[in-house]
């Protein structure tokens, strides 16, 4: 989707001049295309670009302008063929997963998934007749060992939500190639600025446009992304009778997301890693799970594919619901919120919100216990971050 030029840009100059497409008018700022449908020349127009014999767009739940230079922007900082945008994150996930399945196929996924990614393997996809089998995605064994006759995707967060358990991407892409089957990665946690799935061999990479990507709580979006044939032969045809196209005006707000990603990261990151520092010297703290540190249970894998931290900690107070509740209320930058990724510093109590579906015992095998918290770290000065968290342990 992107020409030569683009292929040659950093990450940062794509971000702010990737996939433009400028109308006569000459526009800085990308046109937003807030229209349903397209007029053609003539009949013969019209049926030449119905049967893809002549380039344009024919309707905006297939293709837009707007949306489609967030596509393009996406492909060449992820480094991919093709995308589809999407109204939202779990919009972009459900598709990816069964746009290629049929019934009676396998399905392998990490057990240690968002709340709704988990529901559509765990109760959608049996209803329908396939087959699911969640491992524990953090040894490799695990997933060669949950392989059948009829395994045809694998699907893991990497990062995970909320543990930052950390998957060999690598490994488990080397095993989908080898079975046949494709491999799925919910990139959200690492940013595609710090984790590129595609580069350690994956197929697909979903994201939710609505976390750093927007990163600003505005909007909602998705996006998939692989290679055009995968996206023309699987996921086009699924997309384009189910509806889940983004708005416009959402592409415009996510393309001017993209401009600041690079610098909402990195110091969002600076940021994490000194959190994550404090917490984890703090008496009240049980244990700190962030992928910046030496001691994160996968630091070895960390270091072969992911270019830094992250924006989010997880981090387990010792006493409980109590003082987990307790710390939330005393902050005062921090905002408890079920978001991640925003301007805003955030703060999650998983077992009560984003994972309180979950039985006792699935959130106690995922090592989500009644003192979790998951911080989402925002760009407000490190230092009254620091301060704010220091006197809210204080105050627990």
């Amino acid at each position: 989707m992107t020409d030569n030029s683009e292929n040659d840009w950093k990450a940062q100059t794509a971000l702010v001049h990737g996939g433009v497409t400028r109308s006569h008018f000459g526009e800085t700022s990308e046109a937003i295309y807030l229209t349903q449908g397209f007029v053609y020349d003539s009949a013969e127009a019209a049926e030449a670009r119905f049967k893809g014999e002549e380039p344009g767009f024919v309707y905006s739940r297939y293709a837009n302008p707007t949306v489609d230079m967030f596509e393009r922007r996406m492909c060449a900082l992820e480094g991919a063929e093709e995308a589809r945008a999407m109204s939202s994150g779990m919009a972009a996930v459900t598709a990816a997963l069964l746009c290629s399945l049929r019934t009676g196929d396998h399905v392998v996924a990490g057990r240690a998934l968002f709340g709704s990614c988990r529901w559509v393997v765990e109760t959608l996809m049996p209803r329908y007749g396939i087959e699911t089998t969640l491992v524990d995605g953090a040894k490799l064994e695990n997933w060669k060992a949950a392989v059948r006759p009829n395994t045809k995707l694998f699907f893991l967060e990497s990062p995970t939500n909320p543990t930052l358990e950390v998957a060999d991407i690598a490994g488990v892409a080397a095993l989908a190639n080898e079975v046949g089957g494709r491999l799925v990665v919910d990139n959200v946690f690492a940013t595609p600025l710090l984790q590129k799935p595609l580069e350690l061999g994956a197929h697909v990479v979903v994201y939710s446009a609505t976390k750093h990507i927007d990163g600003q709580g505005r909007c909602l979006g998705g996006v998939v992304l692989s290679d055009r044939e995968w996206i023309d032969e699987q996921l086009q045809d699924f997309f384009r009778h189910t509806g889940p196209s983004l708005s416009p005006f959402n592409a415009w707000t996510l393309l001017k997301g993209l401009e600041t990603l690079p610098l909402r990261v990195r110091q969002q990151t600076e940021s994490a890693g000194r959190i994550a520092d404090l917490l984890a010297d703090h008496p009240k703290v049980a244990r700190v799970i962030y992928p910046g540190r030496k001691d994160h249970p996968q630091a070895d894998i960390i270091a072969r594919q992911m270019k830094g931290g992250s924006t989010l900690i997880c981090a387990e107070l010792k006493g409980g619901k109590k003082d987990a509740f307790a710390f939330e209320n005393a902050l005062k930058i921090f905002q408890i919120s079920n978001n991640l990724g925003d301007a805003k510093s955030l703060i999650t109590h998983p077992a009560t919100t984003t994972h309180k579906n979950l039985s006792d015992e699935a959130r106690a095998e995922l090592g989500i216990g009644d003192g979790t918290l998951r911080l989402s770290v925002g760009l407000e000065d490190g230092d009254d971050l620091l301060t704010d968290i220091e006197r809210a342990l204080d105050a627990t």
